[in-house]
């Protein structure tokens, strides 16, 4: 029961800031100069004040600020988005199109640099005086100073130009022809430099994380007391050390989770990969505000989920936790 409440507390908490996000989002887009008349006018060559009149009645844009924002967020809470004008195609469909390869990109970069960076750090606090402490700093140093569209790019020119391992941009090759698996192993391939590029940033601090963690963690008396009784030394780290320092691993995951986002905006860009990062960036060149609100919805949507998430998951792994609710 108690996990019921805490869900549900979580869900209140999540749907309020949600309401929140929509509210700073339309009023940032509503502040902005220009708005959707202006750029449909100016991809007609012109337009007199009567048609400029006409398409800010169409889209609803003579109301009041206050009437349109009610009538903003009641339509996305039926989720419907609007309709782009750039594309035209509702902004639903084209979320949902292009979502997908977003979350597959954003997902196998945090869960890897996750996995690598525990491993690099549980490795490198178990060898304070060794080789991989060294490697870890430097590359936690290096990891998190270096920009990612800078990292992206430095990745291309030597993977794809001077070493053609890996192709060069998109998500898949349209001239492969085979099963599910064939596909499978072409997307994979595709995504091995934006995986890297998006999860060398988050590897690093999740790698330097871990080992601080884990150097008090294993500092602490319950450890020696646990290798006292003739434990192994891979029970110890695993059962009782790595267990206690999860948890900053774990928060700091999700504090990140919007960084991930963000950052995976940058690297599609580079690599051309087809989610919301290219849809974010042709639609703002292009004005298409419904779009761009859409693409922000989608956007706090997900990270807001991710936060939910990893409180859930540091409640199920940190007994403290459960213990303060």
């Amino acid at each position: 029961m108690p996990i019921l409440m805490t869900i549900l507390q979580r869900l209140l908490y999540a749907a309020l800031l949600l309401i929140a996000v929509l509210v700073l989002n339309f009023s940032m887009m509503n502040l902005a100069p220009g708005d959707v008349a202006d750029t449909i006018a100016a991809s007609m060559g012109g337009a007199d004040a009567e048609l400029m009149a006409q398409i800010r009645a169409e889209y609803g844009l003579d109301q009041p600020f206050f009437v349109q924002l009610g009538s903003y967020i009641g339509r996305v809470l039926t989720f419907d988005l609007g309709y782009s004008y750039f594309y035209n195609q509702p902004v639903t469909k084209l979320i949902f199109e292009r979502l997908p390869a977003t979350l597959l990109l954003v997902i196998v970069a945090q869960v890897l640099a996750i996995v690598i960076g525990v491993l690099l750090g549980v490795y490198s606090a178990r060898n304070p005086n060794g080789f991989a402490n060294y490697f870890v700093t430097l590359f936690a140093l290096f990891g998190y100073a270096a920009p990612v569209f800078w990292t992206g790019i430095l990745l291309l020119i030597a993977f794809s130009l001077k070493i053609p391992l890996f192709p060069v941009a998109g998500m898949m090759d349209v001239t492969v022809e085979g099963g599910w698996f064939i596909r499978a192993l072409d997307i994979a391939h595709h995504m091995v430099l934006p995986v890297i590029t998006l999860g060398s940033i988050f590897l690093a601090l999740y790698s330097r994380l871990c080992r601080a963690a884990m150097l008090e963690v294993l500092g602490s008396d319950y450890i020696r007391t646990a290798k006292a009784k003739g434990l192994s030394p891979r029970s110890v780290t695993l059962k009782h050390a790595l267990k206690n320092a999860l948890p900053p691993v774990i928060t700091l995951a999700g504090l990140q989770f919007s960084a991930v986002i963000s950052g995976a905006v940058l690297v599609e860009t580079v690599f051309s990969w087809p989610g919301l990062g290219q849809l974010a960036l042709t639609s703002i060149l292009a004005r298409d505000t419904p779009t761009i609100l859409g693409i922000l919805f989608f956007s706090a949507l997900v990270v807001i989920v991710g936060n939910l998430l990893t409180d859930l998951a540091l409640r199920a792994v940190d007994p403290r936790v459960r213990g303060r609710e």
